[in-house]
């Protein structure tokens, strides 16, 4: 048990250690944002930002996802030459798709900015975004050639000197232009990203099979395009759902709304994303070669869900209670109104990481189709209720259609994962989850009485959970923090 915790934590550390530093990059940039753009120009920034990821779902036909599986049989099935054909059909299928997507993207400018921006007038800076899709193609296929040959500590290096190079960019042309430099800001993360993993890809060991026939390169980029289909329709589904959000409330409430709505997405989000790519880097590549034995694979699926939930559970609490300082620190006065979007998204953020580990069962199981019908459902939850809901609660009524959509997203996933390998959650991790629920419901209720008390109460309900955290891990700590612990533990 705590030999998987400590390989949980290990990689996570890698990867977690650059994004955390990535992270905190990306919010002085969004801080510069908001204090040189305010709200509306926020809100630009995220539904630009929202355009770029739907159409790189699409031109990517999932097959960065895939690669990650399909190195891993080449490798099994024909060793080094097996693992060099799925690292060229992977570089010639994401130039194609790369351009393509471009391509595509600059042909329905047009139709993009009218339906998803409400105003045709957009249609060359949406033209522009054609740019970034092909470059977010690029960059999710390195990605996923780092992961697949678990190459971790290059990923690590990757995330953290394009976040650097990228935040340097983003400030230098936000000061110099002010809203003349958002198409730049929103395009120089994945430029920066694609060249420095560029440069870290050239330094690979050359494939063994350089220059497989056509015929391999075919029947390698049948079996991408099948295995990443699924994965490509349940990103499309998510991508697509959030834009449809976005649209609405920037058409019915305007730019300054959206963008009191980005801000609360990205911090109730960034955090938990981070936690999740850093698991994720690892963990699916581990819960793919157990799936053949249930009994494991079930153990690393709870394993992933304790660790998820002790290292995202305190961050969260402590976002819900403090919302309105915290989103005056990291944005500007002028968003403190998000505060109680940002509590609602939070307590969606905790079902989120729960039913995360449990949903790779069905990507590792190769059940694409009920995995994208999950996510289909829960979508339409959010797209429906936030529909239904934005008249009567404003902005606000996005945060409940979150939980509304993590609230029926998690028992449909815990369903579908013990039909596929008869898993079901540890009794430690219910009890979890509900004493993180329990928290969560407190908090919310006493932010609105006293919203200082809720910090208050936050902040040591927080603390009381890194403690256990730090003693539930113990044995999977570096010796250093260890030892610190188990001697706090004998002095209390």
């Amino acid at each position: 048990m705590a030999s998987s915790h400590r390989q949980i934590l290990r990689s996570s550390s890698i990867v977690g250690g650059a994004s955390l530093v990535n992270l905190l990059l990306g919010l002085v940039r969004m801080k510069a944002a908001a204090l040189i753009l305010g709200p509306a120009g926020v809100g630009i920034i995220g539904l630009m930002q929202n355009l770029v990821t739907t159409g790189a779902t699409v031109a990517g036909m999932g097959v960065g996802g895939a690669a990650n599986v399909q190195l891993a049989a080449g490798r099994a099935e024909r060793g080094d030459e097996g693992e060099g054909g799925v690292r060229r059909a992977l570089y010639w299928a994401t130039l194609v798709l790369a351009f393509a997507g471009a391509a595509a993207t600059w042909a329905v400018r047009e139709p993009i900015a009218r339906l998803a921006l409400g105003d045709q007038s957009y249609a060359g800076a949406v033209g522009w975004l054609a740019v970034g899709v092909a470059l977010t193609v690029a960059l999710n296929s390195q990605n996923a050639l780092f992961t697949g040959l678990r190459r971790i500590g290059d990923l690590g290096r990757v995330t953290l000197i394009s976040g650097v190079l990228a935040t340097a960019a983003a400030l230098i042309s936000l000061f110099w232009l002010g809203s003349g430099a958002i198409l730049f800001f929103v395009l120089c993360f994945p430029l920066a990203n694609v060249v420095v993993a560029s440069f870290y890809i050239a330094r690979l060991p050359r494939p063994a099979s350089d220059n497989p026939p056509l015929s391999a390169l075919r029947a390698q980029w049948r079996k991408l395009v099948s295995l990443g289909f699924a994965m490509m329709i349940s990103g499309l589904i998510v991508a697509a759902g959030q834009l449809v959000v976005r649209s609405l409330i920037k058409q019915r409430l305007g730019l300054v709304e959206l963008g009191l709505f980005q801000a609360a997405w990205t911090l109730s989000m960034t955090y938990v994303v981070l936690v999740l790519q850093a698991m994720g880097a690892d963990y699916y590549p581990r819960l793919s070669a157990a799936m053949k034995d249930r009994e494991t694979a079930n153990r690393l699926v709870n394993e992933q869900t304790e660790v998820v939930l002790l290292l995202a559970g305190p961050v969260l609490l402590v976002i819900l209670g403090g919302a309105p300082w915290i989103l005056h620190l990291i944005y500007s006065s002028e968003f403190r109104d998000a505060a109680a979007l940002l509590r609602w998204q939070v307590l969606g953020d905790l079902l989120m990481v729960a039913s995360w580990p449990t949903s790779f069962i069905l990507i590792a199981a190769g059940d694409g189709r009920t995995y994208a019908a999950i996510q289909l459902f829960a979508i339409l939850v959010f797209v429906g209720l936030t529909w239904l809901l934005l008249p009567a609660l404003g902005v606000e009524a996005s945060g409940v259609a979150f939980l509304g959509m993590y609230a029926a997203y998690f028992p449909a996933v815990t369903w579908a994962a013990r039909r596929r390998s008869g898993f079901h959650l540890q009794p430690g991790n219910v009890r979890l989850l509900a004493y993180l629920a329990a928290a969560s419901a407190a908090i919310f209720l006493a932010a609105i009485a006293s919203p200082v008390a809720a910090f208050g109460l936050a902040l040591l309900i927080a603390a009381l959970m890194l403690m256990l955290a730090a003693r539930r891990l113990e044995e999977a700590l570096p010796a250093p923090i260890a030892s610190l612990v188990a001697a706090t533990r004998r002095k209390v």
